[in-house]
């Protein structure tokens, strides 16, 4: 397998699972995936939505859910790639599931585009399961290659919206106060004033306070935050 490619026999981010994804107005997109996970006649699914809005995060959580129940799993971050795409994709297949993230990446790149028609087949062929996310649903991608458009537009439609900053707020506070941490309304309006505000950065850094906070034996303040993230704590 490429390096690039996650196998599942590496740990997976704990809270990257379906229990930990916060789906507000995005139930209907999680359960999606339940179903295609689940697998039987359960339709592809392409997930669409801006960053933040937890693409990824189902992603993730389809394949721990898909590798727990016994099938053979692969993750392509067709963004963070380090060698040619088009070679990757190639080299991808012969799994029961397939998640592919940013497939914008791909829009342009000829080769890279036949490649990913091709997998399609191959793996709908093979009774495969394949999922997808992108920023915008298949036409609006700027993909050159119509049949590839039109494979990936027979998949399910499933529109992400982010959460909105009283939602996250909400989801870090209860977060927080799993682990026994206090975050008051001055440690949340300080957070979201000086710190990436969308849920995956903002619960690493909920890890790093708990972390700082246990061996300073310290309560979390805006003082302690502030001087944790300055490199002190």
């Amino acid at each position: 397998m490429d390096v690039n490619q996650l196998p599942l026999a590496l740990r997976w981010p704990r809270r990257q699972r379906f229990e930990h994804f916060h789906a507000g107005e995005n139930a209907a997109a999680v359960a999606a995936v339940q179903r295609t996970v689940e697998g039987g006649d359960a339709p592809w699914v392409f997930l669409a939505g801006p960053a933040g809005s937890g693409k990824t995060h189902l992603l993730a959580a389809a394949c721990q859910a898909a590798s727990e129940a016994g099938k053979r799993v692969q993750y392509l971050p067709l963004r963070a790639l380090r060698g040619p795409a088009e070679q990757a994709i190639r080299g991808s297949g012969g799994c029961d599931l397939l998640a592919l993230d940013d497939v914008d990446a791909l829009a342009g790149e000829r080769e890279a585009e036949h490649a990913l028609f091709d997998l399609y087949n191959r793996c709908r062929a093979e009774g495969a399961t394949l999922l997808f996310a992108g920023s915008e649903p298949p036409a609006q991608l700027g993909l050159t290659l119509p049949d590839l458009r039109s494979r990936l537009g027979m998949c399910t439609l499933a529109m992400l919206r982010p959460l909105s900053e009283a939602e996250r707020r909400d989801v870090l506070r209860t977060r927080a106060q799993a682990r026994g941490i206090e975050l008051d309304d001055a440690v949340l309006d300080w957070l979201f004033a000086h710190h990436a505000r969308d849920l995956g950065a903002l619960s690493e850094l909920l890890d790093e306070i708990d972390r700082a906070s246990l061996a300073a034996k310290r309560r979390v303040t805006v003082p302690f935050v502030r001087n944790l993230l300055r490199g002190g704590a």
